[in-house]
């Protein structure tokens, strides 16, 4: 018998004539499936081809499964509260994104992105109709333009994780480092984070200490990678074998979170008992947005009311005073207006104005403002909000095209401020955030960080979204930022959800929501400093360049050394 050669032809034979013609034209081919081989198996592996990988789901049940995903999402998410959904909800679009090309993936987290925000934030539909004066059907139109934008936060987790995917690096980190990232760099104009499903869960938000909601965040999804990992064994046409170090990591993250929850509850309970004190009165108004010629008397009323039943200290409401004052000499006007006379230190949420010099009428400059004021009625500390809300305290390009502030009537002109300094009453520092201000944690940490407080303060006013489940979301994003500074928040809305929340991340104290309400507590002066607090947010910027890397370079493990 001949010997093969390479190619699996006889050795020495020489072709006949009949033979050598097809061989001549098959030879292209030949060229050309060498072509098309990109590894062998020693070789590191190269981007996949464009297309769907043979493992990938259709185009149509995955955007099923992507839109599952974004309902899911919805319901977990404060506002419904069914949070142990939390655990399961990415599921479907983890099991619709795998093998995935990246365009289809980007695609694939739009819709789940586009579906949880049209639904869960229905509000903002209110909010369009009431502040901008634009028609219903417009507001649709830019309702579903808002949240298209929203929706891109996932649609980024999708692109990151397809790439990653795609240039063979392991499916599971991909998505959580991709996840994460896409929480901390894309720009929202209402900010979120999916830690917030587990508010009612106190024990699974002890983490944040450590990491902020990312790290919460992380369990979440390490939980759900896991639960994903055991649908691929049903769903693959090919069997495969499990992957359990997936299941490991679901199985520990979960695991930790429980315990360092546990172990950090009862630390920071034993602390807080023995802290200093303070009764705290809640003046929530349920004035209308437009129009409140009776906030004014009915907040000192209530104020006077509090002091009576004991109140230490009192907070009104974001514009709580519904009247705007000159800005003057040690705030004299506000003074007088306003603080002369409610005998209690209290925190007001009003309007200043400061006049533009020049000639002409022009519109002044306004600052959406906390003013501290002593039980004389001195004015001893002052507080502008710097993030101001689009729409409603600003029109985006509006300084540079003035004729939009003509078509938005009812948008205002505010102008941001620029100091961190906490509002000083005797010992004791008070940083006070204004608004959406309680649910941004790398701005928060940054006023803490500057400010050393030993208790926060938030003013809002939330009447603009309407009797629905935005206060209710609002009021959840907000405990993260009492449990990563272990410190108490004090909330005093205008229409609800008001209330206290301590370090644990636990309300210990709230009202309703529409309706006036005069509330008395008790919080409590505490000083933490947390790994959040030194570290930030740049242990997350680190994990965001790191999948940043794998969505554009391909995965090379090293090679094993070859048996002797």
């Amino acid at each position: 018998m001949s010997e093969l050669n390479e190619e699996g032809e006889a050795a020495g034979a020489e072709p006949t004539p009949e033979e050598s013609a097809p061989v001549e034209a098959a030879e292209p081919k030949k060229k050309k499936a060498k072509k098309k081989r990109t590894t062998t198996p020693d070789e590191p592996p190269a981007a996949i081809p464009e297309g769907a990988a043979p493992e990938a789901l259709a185009a149509l049940p995955a955007s099923a499964l992507a839109f599952l995903s974004g309902f899911l999402y919805f319901l977990a998410f404060p506002g419904i509260d069914l949070w142990p959904l939390s655990f399961v909800a990415l599921v479907p679009l983890i099991v619709a994104l795998r093998g995935q090309t990246a365009k289809r993936a980007l695609g694939l987290g739009w819709i789940a992105g586009f579906t949880m925000t049209m639904i869960g934030f229905y509000w903002l539909m209110e909010m369009l109709k009431v502040f901008s004066g634009f028609p219903v059907a417009l507001c649709i139109v830019f309702m579903a333009i808002l949240c298209g934008y929203q929706a891109g936060r996932i649609a980024l987790c999708g692109w990151l994780y397809g790439r990653a995917d795609r240039r063979g690096w392991p499916a599971a980190p991909a998505f959580a480092l991709a996840f994460v990232a896409s929480e901390l760099v894309f720009p929202l104009l209402f900010p979120w984070y999916y830690a917030a499903t587990v508010h009612n869960a106190p024990i699974f938000l002890q983490l944040a200490d450590l990491g902020g909601p990312y790290l919460v965040a992380l369990v979440l999804v390490t939980v759900n990678l896991a639960v994903a990992e055991l649908v691929f064994i049903f769903i693959r046409k090919e069997p495969r074998p499990l992957d359990r170090r997936v299941l490991y990591a679901g199985a520990g993250a979960l695991a930790i979170a429980l315990l360092y929850g546990a172990i950090r509850i009862h630390q920071v309970d034993a602390t807080a008992a023995v802290a200093k004190p303070v009764k705290i009165g809640i003046v929530q108004g349920n004035q209308p947005l437009l129009g409140r010629s009776h906030a004014l008397s009915s907040a000192q009323a209530a104020t006077k009311a509090l002091k009576d039943r004991g109140a230490e200290l009192v907070v009104w409401s974001e514009g709580g005073s519904g009247t705007a004052h000159r800005e003057s000499v040690n705030e004299e006007e506000a003074r007088r207006a306003v603080t002369a006379k409610l005998g209690v230190p209290t925190i007001i949420g009003t309007l200043l104005m400061r006049p533009v010099p020049g000639p002409g009428r022009q519109h002044p400059t306004m600052f959406n403002t906390a003013l501290l004021a002593t039980d004389g009625g001195k004015i001893v500390g002052r507080y502008d909000k710097q993030y101001l809300l689009a729409f409603g305290e600003y029109l985006p390009f509006g300084e540079t095209f003035p004729s939009l502030y003509e078509m938005s009537p009812n948008s205002s002109r505010f102008s941001s401020g620029t100091s961190l300094e906490p509002l000083v009453w005797g010992e004791h520092r008070i940083s006070a955030l204004i608004c959406y201000e309680d649910i941004l944690p790398g701005f928060v940490n940054k006023a803490v960080h500057h400010a050393d407080p030993d208790l926060l303060v938030n003013l809002t006013n939330d009447t603009w979204f309407g009797d629905s489940t935005e206060p209710f979301i609002h009021f959840a994003l907000a405990k993260l930022r009492a449990v990563e500074h272990r410190r108490y928040l004090v909330r005093a809305t205008n229409t609800g959800l008001s209330g206290i929340i301590d370090p644990i991340g636990r309300t210990i104290l709230h009202g309703g929501t529409f309706k006036e309400e005069a509330l008395l507590g008790e919080a409590r002066f505490m000083h933490a400093t947390t790994g959040y607090e030194i570290l930030g947010d740049y242990p997350w910027y680190l994990a965001a360049l790191m999948i940043g890397f794998m969505a554009f370079r391909v995965y090379a493990p090293k090679k094993k050394p070859k048996a002797a």
